[in-house]
């Protein structure tokens, strides 16, 4: 072999080897960067404004190697981490303040992504994406008039004929459901367009047939606590939060402290966009009937207070808790922890809320959303995470259900029955029996 071919060949070596040299460097910053944007708003030492301005700063220096990867991250956590969605939408504020066509590449992507998962039929997606998009409002991202043509377009879609309710109530359901995020500032700056949003959704809502709700209902009884059906229920406490000028005690809003630096940033357009038309092949999410258990009164009165049944705050709590469930549900120990580790937890008596919501999964009619040992496997968790103070909830509200079976649907009745036999095998069947001889006494034929 020749000196040269000898010199050639290594030469190639070189090569080849500062390639996967550069391609594992560049490896390495990509999940630097997405360990960094996942972790964001995690407990620090800093305060989340200074994590947040940092993360920016890093992200823009990065824009021009990473950028898609950046892009694909965001849109992730903008989906996968909706209790987050406040603090994502000040990282794109921030970054759109820095470079506002990184600002309108990031809008398109979100855009394509709410697209296509309304044709996916990805209704929690698209939701999650339509409630980013409205937030991005308040970061000075998009422009408050073309998110209100979005709105406006999406109700045209809840008003068609020959479609199924359950298509057109989806579509309201996800405008009444992002009102909370952006209705202070489409108030503000649209209000006369919020009216008259407004008053499309109660026209709709006054003509909207509610056949399926007495079969929904897990007590036939209104006694002591209505059970409203969904849309209602959301109407009335959109309606509330609108009487209270917008302004809600839940959300937290961490771009309130940059409004110096986001109110200076150009903002951007939506494209027009239309809802996909109905197909025969599309399945839409079934309607519910709310499950009220609790209220204030069964709370401790020295404690934190239960918001009332059409508070806002009441659904933002309730829809939080339920996304901790859906997204941790396979481990049971792991979504115990995060459900006891509600971020506004000093705000509220927890173990109430979090019972109340179990229960109405649980419960939830025709089937509920996860096997139903799923929902009796977390209380457990919950029981010994909790020693304190859940065990005595729990039997609170064991108590409250054992009241009312006399009124209790018989797939619920059922539930409930497997659920506490369930319950008591891990507890010793440990019980106070001597509270129910009453029902000793009843004729069984």
């Amino acid at each position: 072999m020749s000196r040269r071919r000898v010199h050639d060949e290594d030469d190639g070596y070189d090569r080849v080897y500062k390639k996967r040299r550069r391609v594992s460097e560049n490896q390495e910053i990509e999940d630097r960067l997405e360990s960094l944007i996942h972790r964001v708003g995690e407990k620090s030492t800093s305060s989340l404004e200074s994590n947040l301005e940092g993360l920016a700063s890093v992200l823009e220096a990065d824009l021009g190697v990473f950028r898609s990867k950046i892009l694909r991250i965001l849109t992730d956590c903008a989906i996968k981490m909706p209790e987050k969605c406040t603090i994502y939408t000040t990282l794109v504020g921030l970054l759109n303040a820095k470079n506002f066509n990184f600002g309108g590449e990031f809008v398109d992507y979100m855009v394509k992504n709410f697209k296509d998962s309304l044709k996916a039929c990805k209704w929690d997606v698209a939701r999650y994406s339509l409630r980013f998009l409205a937030d991005l409002v308040n970061c000075h991202v998009l422009s408050c008039g073309s998110l209100m043509q979005l709105f406006d377009n999406m109700l045209d879609a809840a008003n068609e004929d020959g479609v199924p309710q359950v298509r057109r109530d989806w579509y309201v359901y996800a405008v009444l459901s992002t009102l909370p995020w952006v209705g202070r500032e489409l108030y503000e700056k649209k209000e006369q367009e919020l009216d008259h949003l407004m008053v499309t959704i109660e026209i709709f809502l006054n003509k909207r047939s509610k056949k399926h709700q007495p079969a929904l209902r897990v007590w036939s009884s209104d006694t002591p606590h209505p059970q409203e059906e969904y849309l209602d229920c959301l109407w009335a406490q959109v309606r509330r939060l609108r009487q209270d000028n917008w302004a809600e005690k839940h959300i937290p809003r961490p771009y309130l402290a940059f409004d110096s630096i986001l109110c200076e940033a150009l903002q951007h357009n939506l494209p027009p966009l239309m809802p996909p038309p109905h197909h025969e092949s599309y399945s839409y999410p079934l309607p519910t009937v709310v499950f009220r258990m609790f209220d204030y009164t069964d709370c401790p009165a020295e404690g934190s207070l239960l918001p009332g049944s059409h508070a806002i705050e009441r659904f933002l709590i309730e829809e939080h808790l339920r996304q901790i469930i859906n997204n941790c549900y396979f481990e049971r120990k792991d979504c115990a922890v995060q459900l006891l580790n509600f971020p506004f937890k000093a705000k509220i008596p927890l173990d109430y809320c979090i019972v109340e919501v179990i229960f109405g999964e649980l419960f939830r009619l025709p089937t509920p959303k996860h096997l139903e040992i799923c929902y009796g496997s977390i209380l457990i968790e919950l029981c010994k995470l909790q020693p304190s103070t859940m065990p005595q909830v729990l039997a609170q509200a064991t108590e409250i259900l054992f009241r009312r079976i006399d009124s209790m649907a018989a797939t619920a009745f059922d539930r409930f029955v497997w659920w506490f036999a369930y319950h008591l095998s891990n507890f010793q069947f440990r019980w106070s029996w001597e509270d129910w001889d009453s029902c000793l006494q009843r004729d069984v034929t």
